[in-house]
């Protein structure tokens, strides 16, 4: 069995729910336990991976995820994929200079590094800015009078080679043949100290109201007024998936003929609640080896 990296690229605010709730936010994220940091359970998304392998074949489902229903030993069999959580790699900010700043930190690279290096992939050396300071890329366009101001934070801006080698691996990740797309990520990516990216990643989410129409009387219904969390879109994750060769007895398909049935980017799959108000939009990226 071997393991791949694969990504996450939200397209429009994401919501998968299992957090506690806390505070006005009705319907949290999933966070990890201990580092607090947003994530997306592996179940849900193993369940979404299903069903676009099985819109194309029922057959291709059962040997990567194994039978829905058991009904007798004959007909048991473990499927051959394995998803694990998908972590959080870098958080759109918003940004006093460009809008928008893509943000991550030491500890986040450092766990992704970890993994890239075990799929024998070269990675940039992960740089800790100074306290109160973001490391970015010469071209960054965040910058404003010598700082980056994300939400209601200054930061001072050190311009760092490092910070521009991650943003370059990043984006030519998620827009292989798009260099225009390349060089905006680019210009608006930032690594921040460990601290600043913890606050971010709970003060930074994207909360909206919802409510519940009375079909009747066309209002809202009494007491149907919520809020959500959401990772918001143009957030970036990675985790990592397992693949074997098939357990099917009739299929004896190897495991590099079983990768080839995973989606690859297109078209975006659905991911969490929301769908029919566009919610959950993701492009699903399959990566390296890990070897």
């Amino acid at each position: 069995m071997k393991a791949r990296l694969f990504h996450l690229h939200t397209l429009s605010a994401l919501h998968c729910g299992t957090g506690q709730s806390v505070g006005v936010v009705d319907l949290p994220i999933a966070r990890a336990k201990a580092t607090k940091l947003p994530i997306v359970p592996g179940s849900s998304l193993r369940g979404v991976l299903r069903d676009a392998v099985a819109a194309k074949s029922d057959t291709d489902a059962e040997t990567l995820f194994g039978p829905r229903n058991v009904t007798d030993s004959a007909g048991a069999f473990a499927g051959a994929l394995a998803v694990g959580d998908a972590n959080l790699l870098a958080l759109p900010v918003r940004s006093l200079g460009g809008i928008v700043c893509y943000a991550t930190s030491p500890f986040i690279l450092s766990r992704y590094a970890r993994d890239l290096t075990r799929a024998e992939k070269a990675t940039p050396p992960v740089t800790a800015p100074n306290e109160n300071t973001a490391l970015a890329p010469p071209a960054s366009v965040n910058r404003v009078e010598g700082k980056i101001v994300l939400e209601d934070l200054d930061l001072a801006v050190q311009q760092d080679d490092t910070a521009e080698r991650w943003a370059q691996h990043l984006a030519q990740l998620l827009y292989p043949e798009d260099y225009a797309s390349q060089r905006e990520f680019i210009a608006r990516f930032a690594i921040l100290p460990d601290d600043v990216m913890d606050f971010l990643s709970e003060m930074a989410t994207e909360v909206r109201a919802r409510v519940a129409i009375d079909p009747k009387k066309g209002t809202v219904k009494a007491g149907a007024l919520w809020y959500e969390e959401n990772l918001p879109a143009e957030s970036v994750l990675w985790g990592v998936l397992a693949l074997s060769s098939s357990f099917r007895p009739d299929d004896d398909r190897a495991e590099e003929d079983l990768a080839k049935l995973l989606p690859k980017g297109e078209p975006p799959l659905q991911l969490g609640g929301n769908a029919s108000v566009g919610h959950g939009l993701v492009r699903f990226l399959a990566e390296e080896v890990v070897r």
